[in-house]
Parts: structure tokens; sequence; C-alpha cells
């Protein structure tokens, strides 16, 4: 039987403290930047409501070890997204500096593209910026596809090239290349959206 969590929402449609997980995600749906987490009790997440969302997810020691999935977010980190109207439609992506929530770069639109194509080229994107920065920041994305494609160095879509989409297909291959002549030491890890809320970088289009 599944553990009861309550969910509290900092920054949503309506902020507050909800009991499924159901009535939480109504409120922050399409909510750029909605702040909400879980709790074990109905207590714990009342008096998380009370207090600043980065209290209840910022690492808890600065000298903690390598990140792992199950951390409390870095707030120190860079988190990339993409939005796609359509599959294949009208694609951008960008990066937002977690801690404050500036917008370091964004790219596109790109025609007759997919979500998964422009979530591999928004960390190779990260990846390429830090590097050339000296930084080894982490990066935080919420697409598995998209770090297993990045892992292998190959964007695997399946996606036809046609001439609508040569320029996507250009940056895909550039972003390949980079991975091949390159090396980076940023971890890149999952965002866990249904705990932490929405990426930071979300488009807020759901």
């Amino acid at each position: 039987m599944s553990k009861t969590k309550f969910y509290t929402v900092w920054n949503g449609k309506t902020p507050g403290v909800y009991a499924t997980w159901k009535e939480c995600e109504e409120q922050v749906k399409g909510v750029e930047g909605a702040k909400y987490k879980s709790f074990d009790t109905r207590e714990e997440a009342e008096k998380a409501l009370q207090g600043n969302y980065w209290q209840f997810v910022k690492p808890k020691s600065e000298k903690s070890t390598a990140p792992t999935q199950n951390a409390h977010i870095i707030a120190d980190s860079l988190a990339v997204d993409a939005a796609c109207s359509g599959n294949p439609g009208d694609m951008e992506y960008r990066g937002v500096y977690v801690k404050t929530g500036q917008q370091i770069f964004i790219q596109g639109v790109y025609k007759e593209a997919t979500n998964n194509i422009g979530e591999f080229l928004a960390i190779v994107h990260g990846l390429a910026l830090l590097k050339k920065q000296g930084s080894n920041m982490p990066i935080y994305s919420d697409s598995v596809t998209a770090q297993s494609w990045v892992r292998a160095k190959k964007c695997k879509t399946k996606l036809e090239r046609t001439a609508q989409n040569a320029l996507v297909f250009e940056r895909i291959e550039a972003a390949e290349r980079w991975l091949q002549n390159n090396t980076y030491t940023n971890p890149i890890l999952k965002w866990d959206t249904p705990n932490w809320g929405e990426i930071p970088a979300d488009f807020g289009r759901k």
C-alpha cells in the first residue's frame, strides 16, 4: 500500500497544502516556476508552507559528496528544458540558473523539431557554455531520454530530415561533434518533478 503524502505548494495557482498529487498537480500545472514539495505528514506540510521553499530543497551541507538524484536541489546549478508545439512542431529550449531563476540562454524557434531533440540540445548547450566558463556546475534536466542521448554522444531521434528542419539537424550534428571532441565534469542530474515542482527552465505551456 502506497504511503500517504501531503503536498505543499508555495508558488502555484493557489498556494496551500494538498492531500493528493492530483490536487497538487492542478495547482502547479502550467505555472512557470511552480514550487512545491511532498511531505510525510500534514503537520510537516503546513509548517513548511510558513517557511521558504529553499529551506526544504537546498543541500543539507555544502561539504556533501557528489550529488545524486535523491539529494536535495542544488541551488548553484543550471536547469535546462525545451518546449515544442506539436510533435514535430515549433521547438525552443533554454537554460536557467536555479538559485535566482535568471535565464542564461534561449534558442529557437526551430521548425519541425521534437521536444526530445530540444532537451538534448539544451543539455549540450549548457555543457559547452559551462566548460567555456570553467565551471563544473551541475545541470538538471527532466528528460531521461535526452540524458541517455548525451551519454551515448548521439541524438537518436527518429525524426526525418526535411528542408523545413534542416537547421535543427545542423544543430544536432554540431552538438554530437562537441560531445565527441570534448570532456566535461559537470554532473547531469534528473530533476525530481513530483517532489520539487516544475523544473525552473520550464516554459509553463503545459
